[in-house]
C-alpha cells in the first residue's frame, strides 16, 4: 500500500467528495497513481486528509463504477489496467509543453494573419476580482444569495427524473424551445405592451449577442448609426467593428437628443433606462422619435435590457408596442434579473428579419443550449419566475432607497442624474475631481466604483462622472461603503 500526496480544502465552495474525486482523477491523468500497489485504505486516507472515512469510501466506489479503479476483495483499491501507461507521466501535457515549446523562428506570424483586431476596441474596465472588494458598487452583477436556488433545483430535478421524452437533449438545429417562446409571448412581452407571433421571436445568448447578430446582418461600411453619448460602449464597438458610420447624440433629462438623427439609417436607443445614466426617455421625446421613422425610412434598435427588474408599474410601454412596431427591433434579457451568467436574451422583430437572424445564428452556434432554454421555460411556466421577480424588485427597491439616503448623507456634493427606478446611479462630481483617481483612492478603502469617462465617445471625455451599482453589494454594507467613499471624495477635494 502506497502513500499519496493529496489534499482537500474544507473551506472551499465545492464539497469534499468533489474535491477528492477531481484530485484522484488528475493523479490518474498524470500517471502518478501506482499500478501494482493498492491505494491508501479508506481509513488511512481519511486520517491523512482529515475527512470522514465514509467520504473516501463513496469516492472510491464511484471511481470503481466509472471504470477508473478496480476493487480486489481483502486487498484494496487499484488503478484500472486501462489507465496504466508507464509513459503517461513522461508525456503529461505540462512536460510536452515544456519540451515542444515553439521558438520565435518557427512560430507563425499571427500579426500578418489576423484579419481583425477586436483587442483594439476598448471595453468597460471592471476588475475580475470585484467580489473580493468589501464594498463592490459594481453594475451588472447580482448578489448571488438572492438567486432562487431551491426553485431552480426543483425544476431541474423534475426534468431529469421525468420518464417522459426529453427533447431538450437533442440538437434543435436552428429552432428554439417552443415552451420558452410561448412563455415569452404570454407572460413576459405583454408586460411591455408587446404581442408577437412565435416566428417573430429569436432566443439569443444575452442582449450583447443579439446586438452582434443584428449588426452583422444589417450594418456594413457606411451604414449610418446614431447612438447616445455617454452610452453603452460595447454597442459602439459592435457597430464600429462592422465599419458603420457612427453619429453620437448627447443626452438631456428627456433622453437622447434627436437633432441631426434624421440622416441616420438606424438609431440604437435604451428608452426605459439608458446606460449608463439611467435616464428614462420622456413621452414627448418618444413621440418625436417614432414620428420621424416612416418619413426618413429609419429603424430603431430598442435595447430594453432591464425591463424585468425596474418594477415600475407606471413605466411607459416599449417603443415596440407602438404603431411603428414594424420599424422597431426589440431586444430583451432574461438574465438581468436571475443571473448574468445565464446569458439568455431574445429579439422580437418582423418574421423576415428573424428568419435571417436565425440562419446567421445557426452558422455561429446553432442555438442557445436547449436544456437551459427548457429549464428556464419550465421555471417561468411553473410561476417561479414571477414570484422571484416580485421578491427581487422589492429587494432592489430597498437597496435603491438605502443608496439614495446614503448618497445624500455621505457625498452630498455629488449630483445624481438617474431616473427614480433605474438600476444604478449616474453621479456627477465637482469638475475638479478626476473620478479615475477617485476610484483608485476608494479602492484603497475597499470600495469599488466605476469611473464614467469610459462611457463617453469623445476624444477628450469628461472626467467628473462615475457610476454606482447596488445589485451585488449586501444591504448592510451600503451605508458604511458610501461613508468610506465620502472620505475618499473629501480627500480628493482637498488635494
Amino acid at each position: 500500500m502506497t502513500t499519496l500526496c493529496l489534499e482537500v480544502d474544507p473551506n472551499a465552495s465545492t464539497c469534499l467528495q468533489e474535491q477528492l474525486r477531481e484530485t484522484l482523477l488528475e493523479a490518474i491523468r498524470l500517471g502518478s497513481l501506482p499500478f501494482d500497489d493498492a491505494l491508501p485504505s479508506c481509513r488511512k486516507l481519511s486520517q491523512q486528509l482529515g475527512i470522514s472515512r465514509n467520504t473516501v469510501s463513496i469516492v472510491y466506489e464511484k471511481l470503481v463504477e466509472d471504470g477508473y479503479l478496480i476493487s480486489r476483495p481483502r486487498s484494496g483499491y487499484y488503478l484500472h489496467p486501462d489507465y496504466h501507461d508507464p509513459h503517461l507521466a513522461l508525456n503529461s501535457p505540462l512536460t510536452l509543453l515544456a519540451e515542444n515549446s515553439t521558438d520565435a523562428t518557427t512560430a507563425p506570424n499571427w500579426h500578418k494573419r489576423i484579419a481583425q483586431r477586436p483587442t483594439n476596441y476598448q471595453g468597460i474596465l471592471k476588475p475580475g476580482n470585484w467580489s473580493e472588494y468589501a464594498y463592490p458598487f459594481i453594475y451588472g452583477q447580482l448578489d448571488t444569495r438572492l438567486f432562487p436556488l431551491a426553485q431552480w433545483r426543483d425544476v431541474s430535478r423534475r426534468l431529469l427524473s421525468s420518464q417522459r421524452d426529453k427533447p431538450w437533449l437533442r440538437d434543435r438545429i436552428d429552432q428554439d424551445d417552443p415552451l420558452l417562446i410561448e412563455q415569452l409571448r404570454k407572460r413576459i412581452l405583454p408586460r411591455r405592451g408587446i404581442f408577437a407571433r412565435p416566428e417573430e421571436i429569436l432566443i439569443t445568448m444575452g442582449t450583447q449577442n443579439a446586438l452582434y447578430l443584428i449588426a452583422q446582418l444589417l450594418c456594413h461600411r457606411g451604414t449610418r448609426v446614431a447612438l447616445e453619448t455617454p452610452g453603452y460602449r460595447e454597442a459602439m464597438n459592435v457597430f464600429a467593428q462592422r465599419g458603420a458610420s457612427l453619429q453620437f447624440q448627447t443626452m438631456d433629462a428627456e433622453g437622447m437628443k434627436l437633432e441631426g438623427t434624421q440622416q441616420s439609417d438606424y438609431l440604437y436607443v435604451m428608452p426605459s433606462h439608458q446606460v449608463p445614466t439611467g435616464i428614462t426617455m420622456s413621452r414627448t421625446r418618444r413621440d418625436a422619435l417614432l414620428a420621424q421613422l416612416p418619413h426618413r425610412d429609419q429603424i430603431v434598435i430598442e435595447d430594453d435590457y432591464d425591463a424585468e427588474i425596474h418594477g415600475d408599474q407606471f413605466a411607459l410601454p416599449a417603443l415596440k408596442a407602438s404603431a411603428q412596431s414594424a420599424r422597431i427591433i426589440y431586444m430583451g434579457s432574461l438574465s438581468k434579473a436571475l443571473s448574468p451568467g445565464l446569458r439568455m436574451g431574445y429579439v422580437v422583430a418582423d418574421a423576415e428579419l428573424i428568419d435571417e437572424l436565425r440562419a446567421l445564428r445557426r452558422m455561429m452556434y446553432r442555438h442557445p443550449p436547449a436544456a437551459l432554454q427548457h429549464q428556464l421555460a419550465q421555471f417561468i411556466s411553473q410561476g417561479y419566475y414571477e414570484r422571484y421577480l416580485k421578491l427581487h424588485v422589492e429587494e432592489v427597491d430597498r437597496r435603491r432607497d438605502a443608496m439614495r439616503l446614503a448618497i445624500d448623507h455621505s457625498i452630498p456634493g455629488c449630483l445624481s442624474h438617474s431616473s427614480s427606478r433605474s438600476s444604478a446611479f449616474w453621479m456627477e462630481t465637482d469638475p475638479g475631481i478626476d473620478t479615475q483617481r477617485l476610484a483608485w483612492h476608494a479602492s484603497q478603502r475597499g470600495v469599488l466604483i466605476e469611473p464614467g469617462f469610459q462611457h463617453f465617445f469623445d476624444a477628450a471625455p469628461p472626467r467628473h462622472f462615475f457610476r454606482l451599482g447596488f445589485g451585488a453589494i449586501e444591504m448592510q454594507r451600503i451605508d458604511p461603503g458610501l461613508q468610506r467613499l465620502g472620505l475618499a471624495y473629501d480627500n480628493a477635494l482637498a488635494t
